[in-house]
Parts: C-alpha cells; structure tokens; sequence
C-alpha cells in the first residue's frame, strides 16, 4: 500500500467501550489520523465467548470497516487479538495489529528474564496469548496470568476510585504476590511488571500502580497496552509512506451496534474527550 491511503481513516474496533483507551492513545500519537471507531456493544462481553464465537464476531467487526475503506484496522481487543488475529489477515487485505505484541514488547523491555504480571479477562488470560507472546521474544519469561473480570464492569459504572474498585484491585493484584512473611515486613512481588491486559483498564491505571506499592513497599511498572499499539501503528504508517499528512486534527466517527445514547454518555470517559454524535449500524448476520 502507498500513497494513495494516507487520506484514508484507520479503523479500530473492539466489543464496546474500552477500545476507545487505544484510540485516546492513537488520537494523542497520531493526531492528524481521521478514525472509524467501532463499538460491538450489542455482543458485549466478548471475554466470555467461545474462540469460534469470537472469531465470527470479529470478521463481522473488521468486514464492516473494510467496507468504510480504512486503510489499516487496529484491534483494540485482547480477546480478539488473542485468538482471531491471524484469521483476519488471512481474510483481508489490510495491515492489521493487535494490542497483545506491543503489551508483550513493552513488558520484556521493563522486566528483562522477571516475570511478568497480566490482568485481563477470562478469554485473554485462558488463551495463553501474553504468554505465548512474552515467549517468542524471552523464552525465559514468566507470564503470570490473572482474570479480572469486575474491573471491567466497574470502569463502565465510573467506579475507577473509592473503596470498592480498591479492595477490588487488591483482590485481584494477591496473586503477584508471594508468601505473607508477617508485620512488619510486606510480601514480596513475584513479578517484575503488570501488564494491563484489557483495554477497559487503564482506567484504574494509578490505583492499581498505587495498590502495588503499598502491598509491596516497592515502585512496579503498569504497562498500558494502548500506548505501545498506538506507537506501533505510528511507526508503521511512517514506514510505509501512509501516514495522514500534517495539518487540521484528525475526525472521529464512532459507530455500535446498540443503544447509542448510553454509549455516549459513559464513552467520554474512556475517550478522555467529548465523543461527540454516534451511528447506530446493524452488522447483520455473523459470517
């Protein structure tokens, strides 16, 4: 592909709302970028499903941005990256990338040969994506993989602080850590870093990089996935000569698949910006 995509948008779509954490980051890497976001919010949680069931709803996700004629798609969705990639690209002829290779990079460059925490979904977790990731580039990682699936409906109800989503992330971040020695003295982390392995988290980003030093008395990294896929897609579309050229702030068309009005009013939040008028479409049937 040349030249004659820069104008074209960028497509990036995941099951509902917390894909639009990588296109926050897109917007802020990528600023003169035109984007067609797409919010699956009829399907919503994908986390949960099958890989076929995943599979299918993904095709019928990037088929209707491929009709939009984007130039590249981002998959701004661990559960699909972690089992449909492949099969998209051998569907389409577009350049796609997920958010699990860049999470995975980003992570071996923080912890070296320590190991490495995920907290993610069920899906993301259960299929070994981070994993398998981490391994193909340091083979001596440790991938410490941790569902947490309460986070997801809280960043969407606006509980990202108090003392719910606290205990919640304590909860959840008790696996990294080792063997209570007892007072005065914390647990040890067992884990050099904690990737955020689903795009609704960076919301709870500092609360979770504040909960990990106080049940550690130590400093961990929390790697957001988003910002290293937004970085990615700006190198990539630099490299191969389709980047939008300098100029007004790129446009952001957002469509769903259900229930507009409350998509909008919670998306701000995810976005870091008003969102602005939102298309209702109907995919119609999986492939």
């Amino acid at each position: 592909m040349g030249k004659a995509n820069e104008s074209a948008p960028l497509g990036v779509f995941d099951s509902g709302l917390g894909g639009l954490t990588v296109v926050r980051a897109l917007r802020a890497q990528c600023p003169h970028e035109d984007i067609i976001y797409l919010g699956d919010n009829a399907r919503v949680p994908y986390g949960t499903r099958s890989p076929e069931t995943v599979m299918s709803y993904a095709l019928n996700c990037a088929a209707k941005l491929a009709s939009r004629r984007v130039k590249a798609l981002v998959v701004a969705c661990n559960t699909v990256s972690s089992v449909a990639i492949e099969m998209l690209r051998g569907e389409l002829d577009l350049p796609i990338t997920g958010v699990i290779v860049p999470g995975a990079r980003a992570a071996t460059a923080v912890a070296g040969e320590d190991p490495v925490g995920v907290l993610g979904t069920a899906g993301t977790i259960a299929s070994g994506a981070y994993t398998r990731a981490v391994a193909a580039i340091s083979s001596r990682t440790e991938v410490i993989g941790q569902p947490a699936p309460l986070l997801v409906a809280l960043a969407e109800e606006g509980w990202t602080d108090g003392e719910v989503p606290r205990l919640v992330v304590r909860r959840y971040l008790s696996a990294f850590l080792g063997p209570d020695p007892g007072p005065p003295a914390k647990p040890e982390l067992t884990v050099a870093c904690v990737v955020l392995g689903c795009t609704h988290f960076p919301l709870f980003r500092q609360l979770i990089a504040d909960q990990l030093q106080a049940m550690s008395g130590r400093t961990i990294p929390v790697v957001d996935s988003a910002v290293q896929t937004a970085a990615d897609v700006r190198v990539f579309l630099e490299q191969r000569g389709m980047a939008a050229p300098p100029g007004a702030r790129g446009k952001l068309s957002v469509l769903v698949t259900d229930m507009p009005e409350s998509f909008e009013r919670v998306a701000s939040r995810f976005l870091g910006e008003p969102l602005g008028e939102v298309e209702h479409i109907h995919l119609g049937a999986c492939p």
